[in-house]
């Protein structure tokens, strides 16, 4: 009777699991984060933030996204400085080696960056845009047995997303090579190392608009922390240009 059970249990938890489908775990997604309307109206982002590495040293981004049109993000610290400039043309990088000169990304990379653009996120409209969808079941993370998406992007990079049961909101994303989703703590860079990044703290602007206020890059401890987040500001046209600020 006790194996009978157990067994039952088994067979309604893996129903449960089947009785999902990755769309509906995006539209609960959605959901969490104001709806897919207010997502699609997002323009612009104006994102500012201090993380503080383990040797004491603090670490300022800025990042600036027009949707389909530019992503900019500046990195400084008493160390170094960096510029990341996308847009839906080129893009550049800074060289600290070469006196701050701003070097073209190669073919690949600049398709990679791109998708950076999106303010809405890879997932909102996902199909519409190129990409595909798998609902991998659940895995524990950290405790919490998290919804698991693997999202193949046209340029064919895959990013895995883990979603938290209670809140549909992202609680971890997985990539190699560096770029994530919606938000502000990925990057480009990372190679073809796998990059894991943990997305909590979330609140809701003063307009409404939902975001992850801390980000943080697993294995690495503290941690991103977003101190102004501003959408549909204007932008203004020098932030466009591969110079610095």
């Amino acid at each position: 009777m006790k194996k009978l059970f157990f067994l039952a249990l088994a067979f309604f938890a893996v129903m449960g699991t089947k009785a999902q489908t990755a769309d509906d775990i995006i539209n609960k997604y959605m959901e969490a984060m104001g709806g897919k309307a207010k997502l699609l109206s997002i323009k612009s982002v104006y994102m500012e933030g201090t993380s503080v590495m383990q040797n004491g040293t603090e670490i300022t981004q800025k990042i600036w996204k027009v949707d389909g049109k530019l992503m900019r993000r500046e990195i400084s610290s008493a160390m170094f400085n960096g510029v990341t400039l996308v847009t839906d043309k080129e893009g550049w990088n800074m060289n600290q080696r070469t006196n701050g000169n701003f070097e073209p990304m190669p073919a690949e990379m600049l398709a990679n960056a791109q998708l950076e653009m999106d303010c809405a996120g890879p997932l909102v409209d996902y199909a519409a845009k190129g990409h595909k969808v798998e609902l991998l079941g659940k895995e524990d993370v950290d405790g919490t047995e998290c919804w698991k998406i693997k999202l193949t992007l046209k340029t064919g990079r895959d990013i895995t997303y883990y979603f938290d049961p209670k809140t549909y909101y992202i609680f971890r994303t997985s990539t190699v090579g560096g770029f994530g989703g919606r938000g502000g703590g990925g990057g480009q860079g990372g190679g073809q190392r796998e990059m894991k990044m943990d997305y909590s703290e979330y609140k809701k602007t003063d307009d409404g608009f939902v975001f992850a206020y801390k980000t943080t890059v697993v294995g690495m401890g503290g941690g991103l922390f977003f101190e102004k987040i501003e959408v549909n500001k204007p932008v203004d046209e020098k932030v466009y240009k591969p110079q610095a600020l």
